[in-house]
């Protein structure tokens, strides 16, 4: 019987709200109905409306098609304020182009804000998000209420990349980041080496805190961008104005971005006493970008945002640690990384004295080590990759003493209960990711590796040209949580020929090869499944 969902509370709709995903990335679907009718659809949106930048008295329009059975009804909201002025908005639906419309005959800079648009049916609702930018025209008194925006240059730009030279945004972050991440940053931008570059920093050093001393009397504990475990992503600092009313602007690539003072915008600003926390809502791959803040024309942050597609092939695991002994997190990652953030709550941690932060070779399994764990380190632990995230729970049990300090381990009461019948997950093996297509020079090291998974856990053997390896101590293997490896650490020219994994249980057999060149030339990968 089809479900009329006109006649549901509220309440009922909230029950049975599906969330699904849009193959149009941004996009958030929430379906109403536990089964569609045949022939139905919740709405979705074909095309997304662009994020806008406008002169102050020009026409402004945000435009969406969607799709739906039935056919979505459209509407439009904005974060600050209503859209129902008729004088300042309008709506229509163009046939011609099967574009939902939304029109600003004359736009005010106090209309510079995160719009949202709905689409919607009996079946469910789509909703996605475009910020209109407004150029403003004249001259504005500084804090004039109304506007984020400022009477200075909309655009700000860095100087072009040279061939051979440095790239400009690494100078930026420098002079933003302290000395504990330079050589964090310098790796991003593929630079091993950067003492040589601690003159010329210095020199840029001081001439920005002579452009900053013009609007600001201090500038302290800058922090770059990182995804919290509630999944906004964050960048903050310390900073005294000279004058409150000094304009605070945030870039993106170059251009202004829009930002309000609530959770509910996509972008915003939290003050508290003289910390400045930046924010991005839901981040998403768009989001990704070279981020600025500005006091009037001084930049006094620069941040990088990286949104790498990666997902977690094995998240962390609960830990049980007894009082002063260490407990370990480790996850493995579908896309080689060469660090993510390790959070405890809210708080990021560092590798130092009491955590220990390490990643594999191949950058795909990344561990977290708490040392001599005491009571304070009980808590949940979150491992972020990109805009991921895993979490899970260190529970440290206490030791108690006697008399004479010798310790005693506090025991739990175990509960005999009846034992319940076993679900059966058992599958046969499989690779996740595959062996990847290979050329290394003669003398260089050589890594190979590969992600596979089964239940019971498959049993793993190498093959160099059909002869196995996995007791020929002139290869380092490895097996850790399903990634498997192969190095060499110096490769000559026998190492040519076919490597082969063969994974196998009692479910059945799968194998993978490739065939390694060292004089470079071209590699191929096939694949085999027997069950």
């Amino acid at each position: 019987e089809q479900l009329n969902f006109c006649h549901l509370t509220p309440q009922a709709v909230g029950q049975m709200a599906i969330k699904k995903r849009s193959r149009v990335p941004g996009v958030m679907i929430t379906q109403y109905v536990e089964q569609l009718p045949a022939g139905k659809s919740t709405p979705d949106f074909t095309r997304k409306p662009m994020p806008t930048t406008v002169q102050e008295g020009k026409k402004a329009f945000l435009k969406a098609m969607v799709s739906g059975e039935p056919a979505p009804t459209v509407t439009w909201e904005r974060n600050k304020g209503q859209v129902n002025d008729p004088e300042k908005y309008k709506t229509r639906y163009d046939e011609r182009t099967r574009e939902h419309i939304l029109e600003i005959p004359s736009v005010k800079p106090d209309q510079a804000d995160t719009y949202k648009c709905f689409a919607t049916n009996e079946y469910g609702k789509a909703i996605v998000t475009a910020t209109l930018n407004v150029i403003e025209v004249g001259f504005k008194k500084k804090g004039q209420p109304g506007t984020k925006l400022t009477t200075g240059p909309k655009k700000k730009q860095l100087p072009p990349r040279k061939d051979g030279e440095i790239d400009p945004k690494l100078w930026e972050l420098l002079i933003s980041a302290p000395k504990k991440d330079y050589e964090r940053i310098c790796f991003e931008f593929g630079i091993t080496d950067f003492r040589w570059m601690l003159k010329r920093l210095n020199q840029l050093k001081k001439e920005r805190a002579d452009e900053q001393a013009k609007v600001v009397e201090k500038v302290d504990k800058v922090k770059q961008i990182e995804v919290k475990p509630d999944g906004r992503a964050e960048f903050s600092l310390d900073m005294t104005l000279c004058d409150p009313n000094s304009a605070i602007n945030l870039y993106k690539d170059g251009t202004m971005v829009p930002y309000g003072d609530d959770e509910k915008s996509k972008h915003s600003l939290k003050k508290k006493g003289s910390t400045y926390v930046f924010s991005i809502k839901d981040p998403q791959p768009e989001d990704a970008g070279f981020y600025q803040v500005d006091v009037e024309e001084a930049n006094v942050l620069s941040t990088d945002f990286q949104v790498p597609a990666v997902e977690f092939i094995a998240k962390i695991k609960d830990v049980k640690a007894v009082e002063s002994e260490d407990a370990v997190f480790q996850c493995v990652l579908s896309t080689p990384l060469n660090s993510i953030t390790w959070s405890k709550q809210d708080s990021s941690l560092e590798h130092g004295n009491k955590y220990e932060i390490t990643v594999s070779e191949d950058k795909l399994i990344h561990t977290l080590r708490v040392k001599d764990c005491k009571m304070e380190d009980h808590g949940a632990y979150y491992a972020i990759a990109g805009i991921t995230s895993s979490s899970a729970s260190l529970i440290v049990e206490v030791i108690a003493r006697d008399p004479m300090s010798k310790p005693i381990i506090l025991r739990k009461f175990k509960v005999n209960v009846p034992e319940r019948k076993r679900l059966d997950f058992q599958s046969p093996p499989s690779f996740i990711l595959p062996l990847r297509r290979r050329t290394a020079p003669q003398g260089y090291e050589c890594h190979m590796s590969c992600a596979v998974k089964g239940d019971p856990a498959p049993r793993v053997t190498w093959y160099y040209n059909n002869i196995s390896l996995n007791t020929n101590t002139n290869y380092h293997i490895t097996n850790v949580c399903g990634v498997c490896s192969l190095l060499i650490l110096r490769v000559r020219a026998k190492d040519n020929g076919e490597y082969k994994v063969v994974i196998e249980n009692k479910l059945g057999t799968a194998e993978c090869s490739m065939t390694l060149n060292v004089k470079g030339e071209e590699t191929c990968t096939r694949f085999k499944n027997h069950t």
